[in-house]
């Protein structure tokens, strides 16, 4: 799957482990078969798994990383009525293998990959269940590491031109290439970071046979950061229905939904290309992800999101709502993000339903977006 991959055979692991952990030698050593591109993973007795990093890399640098996700799997452990890994123990670099590796507990269960429970509604809401309680526990003071997703979407452009371009005659590049114009512009608003799991994808997600959560994997990563990164979830495992009954459960606004589906887009459009012939799950994964994307159409238009945070909502003559989106803070605050552009014409006094029709229509090509054309935003109604 990468260019720089190490081969790490069951022969290798049970060396590994047999003089690193004797306590261990009379437990039977098994490689697990799955669609995971960080790890090679064994099974080690009933209880336990040994985890090898499968890209070459510093052996300080890997050693923290892998001290960084067990101090992390520590403190997700029991926070939630759901399963995830604790940490057991750290290996070292030894005989036909140069990294650290980790040792964590064994969580039985079918991942997502192999049981799919997007059309489960009471899967949907156990996943907000879970979301919501990763949330709530406290950063501590910590903010965003700066690293991978959850910080400010237009960070992620180089790699998003690099995805369109390795992505032609694999996707329809063109129509990808307007939605993400539309979602990179998505701000972030006033919320602070919250903790998130980092990487809800159908391989880090165990399921029951009822189509119930029962456990989450590859809980590493998590951290603080942007509260609608663990939305993107609701793209990678849940059909239209079901994706409702997470929203509902969890209440987000318009801005931090559409966000969610900025981070859903941005870590799909590499798996298509990437994972294309070594890794097909993972690619198809990527594919139905940005399907449904597509599916949902373009992102809200800027004045229709953050009502709360960059104007003001009150009612036209006809006592219908609309928001008014050209307040001094949305003009100082958001001058480049945040402008009206072209309008397609002015509601109807009295028609609601008219009105809604005109915001949808005021969506300018992102070209055309300048501050300029946000400082001349005007009231209307």
């Amino acid at each position: 799957m990468h260019d720089d991959q190490l081969d790490v055979s069951t022969a290798t692991a049970r060396t590994l482990i047999d003089r690193q952990f004797p306590q261990w030698r009379a437990l039977p050593v098994r490689p697990v078969a799955g669609t995971g591109t960080v790890n090679a993973i064994f099974r080690v007795g009933d209880r336990y798994a040994a985890r090898f990093p499968l890209q070459a890399g510093d052996v300080v640098a890997v050693r923290r990383t892998l001290e960084a996700e067990a101090k992390a799997a520590a403190e997700l452990a029991g926070r939630t009525r759901f399963a995830t890994p604790e940490p057991v123990a750290l290996g070292e670099p030894g005989e036909g293998y140069p990294l650290p590796w980790s040792v964590q507990t064994w969580l039985p269960g079918a991942v997502a990959t192999d049981a799919d429970p997007g059309e489960s509604a009471p899967f949907a809401r156990d996943l907000a269940e879970f979301i919501a309680g990763v949330r709530v526990i406290p950063t501590g003071g910590r903010t965003f590491s700066g690293r991978g997703r959850g910080g400010d979407l237009r960070d992620h452009d180089a790699w998003l031109d690099t995805c369109f371009l390795r992505s032609a005659g694999l996707l329809d590049t063109g129509r990808l290439r307007r939605l993400w114009a539309g979602l990179r512009e998505l701000p972030r608003g006033d919320a602070g970071d919250v903790m998130n799991h980092g990487d809800l994808m159908p391989g880090n997600v165990l399921v029951s046979g009822g189509a119930r959560l029962t456990g989450v994997l590859d809980v590493g990563g998590l951290g603080p950061a942007d509260p609608a990164l663990d939305l993107l979830s609701a793209w990678h495992l849940l059909e239209a229905g079901p994706r409702q009954a997470l929203r509902e459960a969890l209440g987000p606004s318009d801005l931090e939904w559409e966000r969610g589906r900025a981070w859903a887009f941005q870590q799909s459009m590499g798996l298509v290309w990437y994972y294309a012939d070594s890794n097909p799950v993972m690619a198809g994964i990527g594919r139905r992800t940005l399907n449904r994307l597509l599916a949902a159409g373009r992102p809200l238009p800027p004045v229709a999101l953050v009502p709360s945070a960059l104007g003001r909502s009150r009612k036209i003559k006809s006592g219908s709502s609309r928001t008014v989106a050209c307040s001094a803070r949305l003009r100082t605050a958001h001058p480049a993000r945040w402008q009206v552009g072209r309008a397609a014409g002015r509601p109807r006094r009295g028609s609601g339903d008219a009105a809604r029709r005109a915001t949808r229509r005021w969506w300018p090509e992102p070209s055309s977006w300048s501050a300029a054309a946000a400082a001349a935003c005007r009231c209307r109604g």
